[in-house]
């Protein structure tokens, strides 16, 4: 052995020079199991048996056994390429078993806290089928963004009937008819047009800036209402958030979708989302529905403090990233003709590629457009 490693035992006739060559090399001062998996190729070669060599060299015949079926599969280069190794929070289902349970509070699963802390996520995500260690489960949570002060204040529901409302709303979207629609709804805004800052690509020497103190050029709120099925949004501007703007969004979609049975309007826990004017106003209209042969309307509000799970959240991220951030528009009429132009070319863009609010994402969306418990629609970093 000690004959081959200093290269007197060559490779059989007729071997690849070139391979010969390469195990050679990899003799030299490099790391330790470089120079074992060389060795035992050209001790393999020059007719060593593998308990042999798994003496010499102080490892495990199996360790022998993997160097010498990744040297005959593929060479050197096989036996050389470096070991891909899967990392636990790299896992698609526990990423969202994580968020799921982050937005619920702790009072669903039993434990009498009013926020989460890591020894409760670990052991109740163990107990649902996920098994990770608490650096994993950091580790998830630090690339989406969140830190622990966020997770009180933005991550988790307080609303005591979190699960029955997230339940009626996974069962009206699992059972929604083809004659029916659910909308998505909420404000955007309001947000004063001036100068904004953002990331942009620069010139070496260039630092770009934005003024503290500006002279606004006026304030907007847009209100806006995502259908699910299509993936089409319908936007007005609104001068406040009151109850008026929803009755008006609700009057905007009868007219856009008359042909259709029911509308389901799902908005936040606002209180004008959930005035006593506006339940009347949706009474008064269903009564009368089938005489106007008009759809019937029917809320499908989301939990308190749930702002995460409001599907339109998604689609303002992207707008804001791609026409808000770096902005300077010169009047509110360039600021709405710019927004204008986004959500149509989003409609028309699903207009022609049929598919549902899912994991199609239009521009800069930061999540899928999709209701889902795990997902993290309210962008803290969108305005």
């Amino acid at each position: 052995m000690y004959r081959v490693e200093r290269g007197v035992v060559y490779a059989p006739a007729g071997g690849d020079g070139g391979q010969h060559e390469e195990l050679m090399r990899m003799l030299l001062p490099v790391r330790k199991s470089q120079r074992h998996k060389s060795l035992t190729a050209l001790a393999h070669e020059a007719g060593f048996s593998a308990r042999q060599i798994a003496t010499h060299l102080a490892i495990s015949r199996g360790a022998v056994r993997t160097y010498l079926r990744a040297y005959k599969a593929g060479g050197c280069e096989s036996l050389f390429a470096k070991a891909s190794r899967s990392r636990i929070d790299d896992s698609e289902a526990l990423q969202s078993a994580v968020f799921t349970l982050l937005h619920e509070p702790p009072s669903a699963s039993d434990i009498n806290r009013t926020t989460w802390k890591m020894d409760d996520l670990r052991r109740v995500l163990a107990e649902r089928g996920h098994h990770a260690g608490k650096d994993a489960i950091r580790s998830i949570m630090r690339r989406a963004g969140y830190r622990w002060k966020s997770a009180k204040v933005i991550l988790t529901s307080t609303d005591s009937k979190y699960q029955e409302k997230l339940d009626h709303i996974r069962s009206t979207l699992a059972n929604l008819q083809p004659d029916e629609r659910f909308f998505s709804i909420d404000e955007f805004g309001p947000f004063s047009v001036t100068m904004k800052p953002g990331r942009a690509l620069t010139a070496p020497d260039v630092q770009p800036s934005v003024p503290q103190w500006q002279k606004s050029k006026g304030c907007l709120i847009c209100t806006a209402a995502l259908e699910l099925s299509f993936n089409q949004v319908t936007h007005f501007y609104s001068g406040a958030k009151n109850t008026d703007e929803m009755i008006r969004m609700a009057t905007a979609l009868l007219e856009k979708y008359g042909d259709v049975h029911k509308l389901y309007l799902s908005w936040d826990a606002a209180s004008w989302h959930l005035s006593k004017k506006l339940s009347a106003f949706i009474a008064e209209l269903n009564e009368s529905a089938q005489l106007r042969h008009q759809p019937i309307l029917e809320l499908a509000p989301l939990p308190a403090s749930a702002q995460f799970l409001n599907v339109i959240e998604s689609v303002f991220s992207g707008m804001a990233r791609a026409i808000i951030h770096n902005s300077d528009y010169a009047s509110t009429d360039a600021a709405k003709a710019a927004i204008d132009r986004y959500f149509s070319e989003r409609n028309r863009y699903f207009a022609e590629h049929p598919k549902r609010a899912g994991k199609a994402i239009w521009r800069m969306e930061r999540t899928t457009s999709e209701f889902s418990a795990a997902n993290n629609c309210k962008d803290p970093a969108y305005r």
